[in-house]
């Protein structure tokens, strides 16, 4: 079972950091800050082989350059991001290997939050920066709703077991702004309770599961009639079933709750 540990960085973020489970080797997604993660390399006499970039948010990249320097480690990156620290630019249908070949990860095109965004699946795990949140989804930058919602569909689609490792702790903003769109949905309101309960104990309330995020994500309810009539009062208009105008106009809610 493949060993991932979150790392804290700025306010909120998460670096996670992938354990290799015969050597002293790991992996870090989106290192925003390289302090974190020296401190944890330093203290634990780990290797840092690999960096794995999701976007080109500085949040998301801004201890990089520090790292490779500092551990000649190789950094796979977007593509279309054309970042100059990257080794390996990414794109659709790539597969990542790291830790010597003991993971493998399928490449992802996530266009959204920004319109080079990926995301890594592999071992039933998804790293999936700032696209899926627990309970939302990322800010809409540069995409459009038909581009983010399909981006979105896509993670939605995978098997329901899948761990969501998304890279801030917005759970609890995020789970109210749900139940202020289903405030019937039991699934949110058993979550808040949970999710709670582990920011009172100060621990992350990540990972979360593809199948926990169908039951209570408005982003990923979009075709639910609940979600679509809060949607259609918000704009105002007669109930509408479409998932795209319900997404543009939850996101828009979300931008401004």
């Amino acid at each position: 079972m493949m060993k991932v540990i979150p790392l804290e960085a700025f306010n909120d973020n998460y670096i996670w950091v992938i354990h290799s489970s015969d050597t002293n080797a790991v992996t870090v997604v989106d290192p925003g800050d390289a302090n974190p993660v020296i401190d944890y390399i330093e203290q634990h006499n780990l290797s840092l082989e690999t960096i794995l970039i999701t976007h080109h948010h500085n949040d998301h990249i801004g201890g990089v350059q520090t790292l490779k320097n500092r551990y000649q480690c190789q950094v796979f990156a977007p593509k279309r991001d054309n970042q100059p620290f990257s080794d390996q630019d990414l794109v659709e249908g790539d597969t990542v290997s790291v830790l010597s070949g003991e993971y493998q990860f399928e490449v992802i095109e996530v266009p959204g939050h920004t319109l080079g965004h990926i995301a890594f699946y592999g071992h039933d795990s998804l790293f999936c920066g700032d696209t899926l949140f627990k309970a939302g989804c990322g800010r809409m930058f540069e995409g459009t709703p038909p581009v983010f919602l399909e981006s979105l569909q896509k993670l939605a689609g995978l098997p329901h077991k899948t761990k969501v490792y998304c890279a801030h702790e917005y759970t609890l903003a995020n789970l109210k702004f749900a139940l202020s769109v289903e405030p019937e949905n039991d699934a949110i309101k058993k979550e808040v309770e949970h999710s709670q309960s582990l920011r009172d104990k100060d621990k992350p309330t990540l990972p979360s599961t593809i199948g926990q995020e169908l039951e209570f994500n408005p982003f990923l309810r979009c075709h639910q009639d609940s979600v679509q009539q809060t949607a259609s009062k918000a704009a105002k208009t007669k109930t509408f079933s479409d998932p795209v105008r319900t997404f543009a106009t939850i996101r828009q809610l979300k931008d401004n709750f």
